[in-house]
């Protein structure tokens, strides 16, 4: 992540599929300081054009027994990719367009006209439903347009505002990335569903931080005279306030990353130490052949004293992180004004 530019920013408060449609289709989504994106709207042409190709279409593919084979040969000869052409409405469209010429074949054969009109009837039905889901609007497309302002970019924020916003989305990043967190350490904390309401909430307030800082230059504050600068001042100070409030829970954030860093060293010192146990039976063996015995129960038990003595320090970390968490999580920041 490019040391200015903050990662997008979704709402964890929104459903689990919303969140993951927004995630996986960034090209459409819209900077909250922007005007949200206008609902698809359908011009009476394209509309009566609709009414003619879709049903000729349907009649095409889903009546006529070798409409399939014209598929293959045209629905892609601008790249030339003629498989991909015949798959883009998926294994079961194409199947259908391979045995239902079969199909209806042989039940005019049998003598079955009316089972096979049933049949043109059904696939001229699937594929007129087919084409009209094709020309709604993209689910991620709809969402986007739909919660807007519900996700933030990196659009909606200034320098300062991103800069801050990344230190947060890192220090998060350390937490929920660390050998304490995937070994359940830190489990006393719910870090997967309390560090995204901490990113949320401190990426707007610095979003609101930044639409105000964005009014503030458009007043042009040295244009004015002295008295209107006066009466903006207690804005001015209101907002420095807020930006120390969010900087202060950043840096907390931040400590917690710290703490976490310090378990995993601690974690990763106790793995290494906790298996000599099992090794100091061989190294008895070892000093047994070289060394008084006195002497090699004397290092043994050194050895057995280290690793108790990494296992305190382990859970003296771990309790500080923990500590440190449960303190960042007693409240959101503080109100931007």
């Amino acid at each position: 992540m490019p040391d200015d530019r903050p990662r997008p920013v979704i709402d964890p408060s929104l459903p689990a599929a919303e969140r993951a449609l927004l995630a996986a289709a960034p090209e459409h989504l819209v900077a909250a300081s922007l005007p949200p994106p206008p609902a698809p709207r359908l011009s009476p042409a394209t509309i009566a054009a609709r009414l003619i190709w879709i049903p000729v279409f349907a009649f095409f593919y889903g009546v006529l027994p070798g409409g399939w084979i014209r598929l293959f040969f045209l629905a892609s000869l601008d790249d030339d990719d003629l498989l991909s052409g015949a798959l883009r409405w998926g294994r079961g469209a194409v199947l259908a367009m391979l045995a239902v010429p079969v199909v209806q074949v042989s039940l005019l054969l049998a003598g079955q006209p009316e089972v096979a009109a049933a049949l043109a009837t059904a696939g001229f039905a699937g594929w007129t439903v087919g084409a009209l889901r094709h020309l709604r609007e993209p689910a991620p497309a709809r969402v986007a347009r739909e919660l807007h302002g519900r996700y933030l970019l990196p659009a909606d924020f200034d320098r300062p505002a991103a800069r801050l916003l990344v230190r947060a989305q890192r220090a998060i990043d350390t937490v929920l990335n660390s050998r304490s967190q995937a070994a359940g350490l830190l489990d006393a904390i719910d870090n997967t569903a309390e560090l995204p309401r901490q990113e949320w909430a401190i990426a707007s307030a610095l979003a609101e931080h930044t639409r105000l800082r964005r009014e503030r230059r458009a007043q042009q504050p040295d244009r004015l005279s002295a008295p209107v600068r006066a009466l903006l001042e207690p804005q001015r100070r209101a907002l420095d306030l807020s930006v120390r409030s969010i900087t202060d829970r950043i840096e907390a954030l931040e400590s917690y990353a710290r703490s976490a860093q310090a378990a995993d060293e601690a974690y990763h010192e106790w793995r290494v130490l906790r298996v000599l146990p099992d090794q100091n039976a061989r190294y008895r063996d070892l000093l047994a052949g070289t060394v008084r015995d006195t002497l090699a129960v004397d290092v043994i038990e050194r050895l057995e004293s280290d690793a108790r003595r990494a296992e305190a320090v382990l859970r003296a970390r771990i309790a500080s992180a923990v500590d440190t968490g449960q303190e960042l999580s007693t409240g959101p920041p503080h109100p931007t004004s």
